[in-house]
């Protein structure tokens, strides 16, 4: 500040109001890092950039709370560790899950999502209950939603479940008849159906939904736990903002 004192007082009132008026990092201190995941068509990279219905949603919120932050796309386990351990870390898309709940600290819903254990019509596989998978090989994506609910019912990697890094190689997999099922969201799933030249309403049949792996709360945004709650309940409120001002609805519509 001492170069401001060096200036008229005129020129001075005017540079202290634009500082004022320049988007901060954060709060004092508080620099955000935002993690994400290749998980189309919510987030994803194309021609260089990433994009994505839930990608266009935290820019939104990011431009209404006046915080400018670098998106990062990095495989979800490695996001998923580095969300829980450092401080100020946004993470998105994820689904808040009852085992995740206390791990994170949640802004809010961005995008909705629905669950479903697919198969492919020739496999001719039908389920009543969940239970009823575990005969089979399942195809899931390390420490994302689908792979923790299924280990809390007590399927195990390496038995009948076959874990990956990339949600696209469960349909490769699928397809080259690797695992009988796979644990994905409807959205996802049909997006890399047809990205592999498939019609998604001839190839995957939707043989079990799962209500209870968080339908109902969508897929979310949420910082690491060590983040200061002023800061958590400052993009709270700028999602809040970009939904009542039509900014989310008109994101949606070109997505969904």
């Amino acid at each position: 500040m001492e170069c401001i004192k060096l200036i008229g007082p005129t020129t001075r009132r005017w540079l202290i109001a634009a500082l004022a008026c320049l988007p901060s990092l954060a709060p004092a201190g508080e620099a955000i890092q935002i993690l994400t995941e290749e998980l189309p068509p919510y987030n994803m990279t194309q021609d260089g950039r990433l994009t994505g219905m839930s990608t266009e949603v935290v820019q939104a919120v990011l431009q209404e709370v006046g915080v400018q932050a670098h998106i990062q796309s990095m495989p979800w386990a490695r996001a998923y560790d580095i969300a829980q351990n450092t401080e100020n870390v946004l993470i998105y898309s994820i689904a808040r899950t009852r085992q995740r709940e206390k791990l994170f600290k949640w802004v809010g819903t961005i995008a909705p999502v629905r669950w479903y254990l697919f198969t492919l019509p020739q496999r001719d596989i039908q389920l009543g209950q969940l239970d009823e998978a575990r005969r089979y090989q399942i195809g899931t994506v390390k420490d994302d939603a689908g792979e923790q609910h299924l280990l809390d019912k007590g399927f195990a990697v390496g038995e009948n479940l076959q874990s990956s890094n990339r949600y696209a190689h469960n349909y490769e997999k699928l397809t080259l008849g690797r695992i009988d099922l796979w644990i994905a969201n409807e959205l996802n799933a049909f997006y890399l159906v047809r990205r592999a030249g498939d019609d998604p309403d001839e190839t995957l049949v939707p043989v079990l939904s799962l209500p209870d792996l968080g339908d109902d709360q969508g897929l979310s945004m949420a910082f690491s736990p060590q983040t200061s709650d002023a800061l958590v309940e400052r993009f709270r409120q700028g999602l809040k903002t970009i939904r009542d001002n039509g900014t989310y609805d008109a994101i949606a519509q070109r997505w969904l």
